[in-house]
């Protein structure tokens, strides 16, 4: 199956560039040059991933994932420069799947596309559970790829929805971070250890809401593993 993919950047010759190497990997693309055209095209085209700048005339990149993460789980990365670490912060608690920072190496842009699409398409069935994985008050359908709290249906990324598989597929192993990258994105994958943070606080606010404030429990100098999900203060 081809994929499709919006790359949207107020910067033509990046469009380009980005379109030309994500054609060669064999994805379908299209292009938008501010964040109004994107959810124009979003709503007309249905892509499977958007690649989204951040800084952007008309309405930043920021607002288009908040837009889309009001009605979907559309995968997003968004492009970010150098210098807006806290932009890139905040997109990963809006909900973006991952970034890359300007200048970037187009090879890297398809590599973490791929790597999106991949977690989406729930990669080989070996390495996930065949069935619904429960823990308590938390269940976990790969099939459906749907998240619950004790029966409520909590909208999660792809990112955060394996992230959550990760864990509680083994309920009593701790992750360092880097085994939680390894497990989202394979071997030798740069990510930083403030976008695993990002990923775990946005999807403990998600689930705070409904009670689940134990939903994961941090280890200290060590990483992270699934909470007893029983509805407890953390």
């Amino acid at each position: 199956m081809t994929h499709k993919i919006l790359v949207v950047d107020d910067d033509a010759h990046i469009r380009q560039v980005l379109t030309f190497a994500l054609g060669k990997a064999g994805m379908e693309t299209s292009e938008a040059g501010d964040g109004e055209a994107a959810l124009a095209a979003i709503a007309r085209e249905r892509p499977d991933l958007v690649v989204l700048d951040i800084n952007m005339p008309r309405m930043d990149g920021l607002e288009v994932c908040r837009r889309l993460r009001t009605s979907g789980d559309l995968p997003i990365l968004f492009l970010s420069s150098r210098d807006d670490e806290i932009d890139r912060v905040v997109g990963l608690e809006l909900g973006a799947d991952d970034y890359v920072v300007k200048p970037f190496s187009p090879r890297e842009v398809v590599a973490r596309v791929g790597a999106i699409l991949k977690r989406g398409g729930r990669a080989a069935a070996g390495e996930q559970p065949r069935g619904p994985v429960v823990h308590n008050n938390l269940r976990l359908d790969p099939e459906a790829w749907e998240a619950q709290w004790a029966g409520t249906d909590v909208p999660v990324t792809v990112t955060e929805f394996q992230l959550l598989l990760a864990l509680a597929s083994v309920p009593s192993k701790v992750f360092s971070r880097d085994a939680i990258i390894d497990r989202l994105h394979g071997p030798g994958f740069a990510v930083t250890d403030r976008t695993i943070d990002s990923h775990i606080r946005n999807v403990r606010h998600k689930f705070a809401r409904l009670g689940g404030s134990d939903l994961i429990e941090t280890k200290a100098g060590v990483g992270y593993r699934i909470g007893r999900c029983l509805g407890e203060p953390a």
